[in-house]
């Protein structure tokens, strides 16, 4: 079974994951913790669902996947820290399902910013939304969506993405990685919040990254070009050496990165 009671019995943590919703079925995770944040629903409530009818990916994308194949959820915080630090928790949270799967016994990797790659191809996707009251954060809500049974994928994206039974052959316990995500988010969020940056998480997430010491190219609208990626820095921007030796930062949302050669 997965259902509320499934998922809160193996849930391990002080904060994160202790209240679960479960539904079989809502419109996004994303939505439905937005309502319950609205009626006061506390810091740390996830948001479970079998299936979504409208499920939302990065730039309005929608996304979707068959029932009994996917972790579909979303995580409420009540963060006391600047707006302007929440981007970061994205990357907070890749690190963390990273490392989740990584307990599986899964090589795992993440493409930067927040993609978990198996393979080399996506298994995980990740969007971030807050709320402000004014100037000060109302919620920060990051809904978490991991390929997990799927037999199938589209001819369209099998070069960018899979699942992890896909790559291993084996039926997981969503139950589990339900668990191992919240247990690895709770470590890094209490991490973050201790500096508002990612300096305490650097070291394990450069460790993770499929681009580090890879060519890439910077897919800039004004002017695309081609380097090395060296690794993160505490804001989570990429370090990448330019053909002239110049190293430069590259901010999430303003530009995407490929592999010189591939999709990572």
């Amino acid at each position: 079974m997965y259902d509320q009671k499934t998922i809160l019995k193996k849930i391990r943590t002080k904060w994160a994951g202790n209240t679960v919703h479960f539904a079989k079925e809502t419109d996004s995770t994303n939505e439905w913790i937005k309502r319950l944040s609205q009626n006061g629903a506390p810091h740390g409530t996830l948001a479970v669902a079998e299936f979504q009818l409208a499920g939302k990916g990065r730039l309005g994308r929608s996304w979707q996947a068959g029932t009994g194949s996917s972790v579909m959820m979303s995580l409420l915080l009540r963060p006391d820290f600047e707006p302007q630090n929440a981007s970061m928790l994205t990357l907070v949270m890749g690190v963390s399902v990273a490392q989740a799967i990584e307990k599986l016994g899964v090589d795992v990797s993440i493409k930067w910013p927040n993609d978990v790659v198996v393979s080399r191809k996506k298994i995980c996707g990740i969007l971030t939304e807050m709320r402000l009251d004014g100037m000060k954060i109302r919620d920060v809500i990051i809904g978490t969506g991991i390929n997990v049974d799927q037999e199938y994928i589209a001819p369209e994206l099998q070069d960018k993405a899979t699942s992890l039974y896909l790559e291993t052959g084996k039926h997981y316990e969503r139950t589990d990685l339900i668990s191992l995500v919240m247990e690895a988010f709770e470590e890094n969020y209490d991490k973050f919040v201790q500096t508002c940056d990612l300096s305490g998480i650097l070291c394990e997430y450069n460790r993770l990254l499929a681009n580090r010491d890879q060519p890439v190219r910077i897919l800039d609208k004004q002017a695309p070009w081609e380097g090395t990626a060296l690794g993160i820095n505490a804001q989570g921007e990429l370090l990448v050496k330019d053909r002239e030796g110049n190293i430069k930062t590259v901010r999430a949302g303003e530009v995407s990165v490929r592999g010189l050669y591939s999709y990572v």
